[in-house]
Formats: C-alpha cells, sequence, structure tokens
C-alpha cells in the first residue's frame, strides 16, 4: 500500500512539473515572438484597456465603448485592415495580461516610464500628459504642502502611483501615514472625495479635465500642477519580441500625423486649445 501512494505521488509531481512548464513555455513564446502574421491571419489585434478612463477609453451610459484611443487604436489599423477588439482588464495587472499573451498591446493612456520600459516595448509617443492634484474648492487646498496630514487617492498601477514613489518628498511624505488610498477606477476615488472621505486625488490631467467638465458640479472642484512634476507620455505598449507590430503601429500613427487624421482626433477629444497636447515624434 505504501509503494502505491508513493507512487501516485511521484505521478502527481511528474505531471505537476509538466504543466508549470508548458505553461511557462507558452508565456515564453507569447512574450518573445513576432506576432504580426498570426494577428493578420485572424483579421483583429487585441487591445487591453481600463474601460473607465475618460476621455482615452471608457464606456457611455448605453454601454457603448468610446474615446481618444479608441478612435485612435482603429484608425492605426483600419490602415491594414484588421480590426480592433477591445478588453478589459485589471489595470494592476496589465504588463501581465500582456506577457501572457491574453492582449497584443496596451493603449489606454499608458505612460512610458523607465521600470515599464523593463517589461514592454513602446511606439512613438503620441500624447503628452502630466499627474495633478484635484481637491474641492471647499478644502482650500492650493498645492501640495496644503496635503499635509490629509487622505490622498490614487489608481493602484497608474503613472500617479509611481510618481509618488519617485519623489516621495513632493507630496507621498505629506499625506496621511505617508500612504496613498488605492482604487481601482478614478470614479471610485471620485465618489471618495465628494463624500470626503480623501481631500485629493493625484491623476492625469486629460481624464480630470475631461471628467470634471462633464459633471454638474465642476465649480466645485479645483486643480493643481506642480512644476517638478515630470511630464508624461503616452505611448503604445507591447511584447518585446513584437517588432513588426511596433513598427506596423508606429508607421499608422506617423501617416495619421501627416494626412491630418491624429490633428481631428485630438481636437474631437481635447479641444483646439488644449496645453498638454504633443506631435507624434
Amino acid at each position: 500500500m505504501k509503494k502505491v501512494k508513493i507512487l501516485f505521488v511521484l505521478c502527481l509531481m511528474v505531471m505537476s512539473t509538466f504543466l508549470l512548464g508548458g505553461c511557462q513555455s507558452v508565456t515564453y513564446r507569447a512574450n518573445h515572438q513576432d506576432t504580426w502574421a498570426r494577428i493578420k491571419r485572424r483579421g483583429k489585434v487585441v487591445v487591453g484597456l481600463d474601460d473607465s478612463f475618460v476621455p482615452m477609453g471608457f464606456r457611455q451610459k448605453n454601454g457603448k465603448l468610446v474615446g481618444y484611443d479608441i478612435d485612435l487604436a482603429r484608425a492605426v489599423f483600419k490602415q491594414y485592415g484588421i480590426k480592433v477588439d477591445f478588453q478589459t482588464i485589471d489595470w494592476s495587472m496589465k504588463e501581465t495580461e500582456l506577457k501572457n499573451g491574453t492582449i497584443d498591446l496596451l493603449w489606454n493612456g499608458y505612460s512610458v516610464t523607465p521600470e515599464r520600459q523593463a517589461k514592454v516595448a513602446f511606439s512613438r509617443v503620441y500624447l503628452l500628459n502630466k499627474q495633478i492634484l484635484v481637491t474641492r474648492k471647499s478644502e482650500g487646498i492650493r498645492n501640495f504642502n496644503d496635503m499635509q496630514g490629509k487622505s490622498l487617492g490614487v489608481q493602484n498601477g497608474s503613472t500617479g502611483m509611481t510618481a509618488l514613489d519617485d519623489q516621495p518628498k513632493l507630496l507621498k511624505d505629506k499625506i496621511k501615514d505617508k500612504k496613498p488610498v488605492l482604487y481601482d477606477t478614478f470614479p471610485n476615488a471620485f465618489i471618495d472625495l465628494n463624500a470626503n472621505r480623501i481631500q485629493g486625488i493625484l491623476m492625469d490631467q486629460v481624464y480630470a479635465d475631461y471628467y470634471i467638465q462633464h459633471q454638474a458640479n465642476k465649480n466645485d472642484y479645483t486643480t493643481y500642477s506642480d512644476p517638478k512634476m515630470p511630464t508624461d507620455k503616452f505611448a503604445v505598449g507591447m511584447r518585446k519580441g513584437d517588432k513588426t507590430l511596433r513598427n506596423k503601429v508606429n508607421e499608422g500613427l506617423g501617416r495619421l500625423q501627416t494626412n491630418g487624421q491624429l490633428k481631428k482626433i485630438n481636437e474631437k477629444w481635447f479641444g483646439k486649445n488644449s496645453n498638454y497636447l504633443g506631435p507624434v515624434k
């Protein structure tokens, strides 16, 4: 009986090792292969996004997915006769989803950072952005120093979270417990801001400007931009092995810039006088 049990355990160990090795092999291939030929064959590219990130990619009340990045991605791949399939993901797991091959691209106000560059390849930059502090006017907060001892919200896995950690003396060391309150989405952070459970949100200017402008109580909010905060550069993220896909995205963006379509998309979502737009370079 003991021999049978031992053999059974050994079999389980061998099977587990085989399955784990198989999963690792699939992940390795997904992360290192050039998948453009496969994308062309199926006629579809899968883009991962947080579908609550206005105005980059978000759902209207009727459930329709719209946004700046939605229009831009479709315009790029229309040039190649390829459909774009948008897949909602947990934004804090975005690089893992990309590495595992469940999505082909991260295209959702995705900022270029050294940490992310170690994990993914980026397209050329197509938009400039920065992190700003959003508060309610009634709080009387005019700058980062006024956040001393107060609660700050940030989105988990966001550029704002990275900015806090990179320059702790600028804001993180001032807030309550030197630790931000993490949210899966910015709308949830705004709910707590309005209820005074937090007193500020560090977030993308492109999101804040659009979101506040479309609120009935838009005059209740105020924003602050610190000059020490670095400029964010939005680009498309992809696996390092997808060199052809990267070239296609870059070429597509370049053509949109040349033929004026990029300018039209910019003006549609941000207006003609936006101060954070940058040309594709």
